[in-house]
């Protein structure tokens, strides 16, 4: 593998649409009937996905300084090795080869399994092999050249906005059921822990942008200003989007549709026609977000093999003579995925993935206190605003919901921790052979 200098080509535009693109996928579409069951009623369910927001946007603007203080592509790799040291970069990362990353790729490949089978009415079994065979048809266009998973990519960001868009303005204009106080109608318990933690699935991927640092003009301007409104965009369209649903279905139909609320909720707006393409416009959305991630996330395995940071480094770092990808660090994200999802569901998969990732971001958001008092000041650059506030409730929200998912899914989270426990002795193994 040969490194060449990044090409410094994006800008502010692009760099917000990337922020969009890589948020907006399943969980606008998956999870407002699981908030609303975990909450109990409308009203508390709005709260979960605007606290979900205001967790999403304190993270994003104490990012965003730290990213200002660290230009540098890798996204939260870079910004926790460059804080906290190798060690805990290493560990870091290897939460996202092995956990995060195959999960999510499981979760997005599950619910578009669900989906596809609900629409075309086939039998629910069927599900998990259609996810699969998605994951594994979007491994292989990526691994025959990036230039194909860009070209996909790009189409489907595009085709993503359209289902949403459409569901707002109809949904709010066309809409007569009452939105505030309607009961949902699950017999399961209150958890409203569980519920911001299904909305953060919904708002993640906006630090996947970081992963781009070094090809932006100005990434210390450009990467704070794009992390921020497109946090912001699409807290308002989350927001807008279950407003619209709740105008259209009674709250209880909403848990009882699961992931096809929103193509119910089209179909009684539109009839059944516009109710395919809506749900038709929704399958792009999750394949799309799913390709994004099957074309993103064996970056970070290879980044860390290349720097002689991961088991079996000499594979995992090799670039395929002519295709120019990752096959090796490809193929083995997604073999853990798949194997997720023979043994998880999409729900569960996504708890273990913020769980996971939540560990770290915690990290980071604490970094900004330890780089406040480490760099001089410098006034041109991004500074948070509200400091110390924001940080704080950024490390607030993330022992909230580290918290919140200990209680509610404790298995889950022992599993999380022996896998992140796991890397250690690997670390050591590692660096004493190359020390050898």
């Amino acid at each position: 593998m040969t490194n060449t200098q990044l090409k410094r080509s994006i800008g502010f535009i692009t760099a917000t649409a990337i922020v969009i693109g890589t948020v907006i996928g399943s969980g606008i579409f998956m999870k407002p009937a699981i908030v609303i069951g975990a909450t109990g009623n409308s009203t508390l369910a709005l709260l979960a996905w605007v606290i979900g927001g205001i967790i999403t946007l304190a993270s994003g603007l104490t990012i965003a300084e730290v990213s200002a203080k660290i230009p540098e592509t890798g996204g939260l790799y870079v910004y926790i090795e460059k804080v906290y040291g190798r060690f805990w970069g290493f560990l870091c990362g290897w939460v996202q080869t092995v956990i995060y990353g195959p999960a999510v790729i499981g979760a997005l490949g599950l619910y578009f399994g669900a989906l596809f089978a609900g629409m075309f009415a086939l039998p629910k079994e069927s599900e998990l092999w259609i996810g699969i065979i998605a994951v594994l048809f979007l491994s292989v266009i990526n691994m025959l050249g990036s230039q194909f998973g860009g070209i996909v990519q790009s189409v489907l960001t595009a085709a993503k906005l359209l289902p949403i868009f459409v569901i707002i303005i109809f949904g709010v204009t066309k809409g007569n059921v009452p939105i505030f106080d309607m009961d949902s109608g699950s017999s399961q318990a209150i958890n409203f822990g569980a519920a911001v933690l299904a909305t953060l699935w919904a708002y993640d991927g906006w630090m996947n942008v970081g992963f781009v640092a070094g090809e932006m003009k100005n990434p210390a301007k450009t990467l704070p200003k794009a992390i921020i409104t497109g946090i912001l965009m699409v807290m308002f369209a989350y927001v807008a989007v279950n407003v619209a649903l709740l105008h259209v279905l009674r709250a209880d139909d909403i848990v009882t549709f699961g992931p096809n609320a929103a193509s119910e909720a089209a179909t009684i707006l539109f009839g059944a026609f516009g109710g395919k393409l809506i749900a038709i416009g929704i399958l792009i959305s999750i394949f799309g977000c799913l390709n994004g991630k099957v074309l993103t996330f064996p970056r970070m395995p290879l980044a860390m093999a290349t720097d002689g940071l991961f088991p079996f480094s000499r594979y995992f770092s090799r670039i395929h003579p002519k295709w120019r990808t990752p096959v090796f660090a490809t193929l083995m994200q997604i073999t853990i995925a798949i194997v997720m999802m023979l043994l998880g569901n999409a729900d569960r998969l996504t708890d273990i993935a913020i769980f996971s990732v939540f560990l770290f971001y915690g990290f980071a958001f604490y970094a900004l206190f330890l780089l406040r008092k480490s760099l001089p000041s410098n006034e041109q650059l991004y500074r948070v605003p509200l400091y110390p506030f924001t940080p704080i409730v950024a490390l607030a929200g993330t022992a909230y919901i580290i918290m919140s998912t200990v209680l509610h899914a404790p298995l889950d989270t022992f599993l999380s921790i022996v896998v992140t426990i796991s890397g250690i002795p690997i670390y050591y193994i590692i660096t004493k052979k190359r020390q050898g």
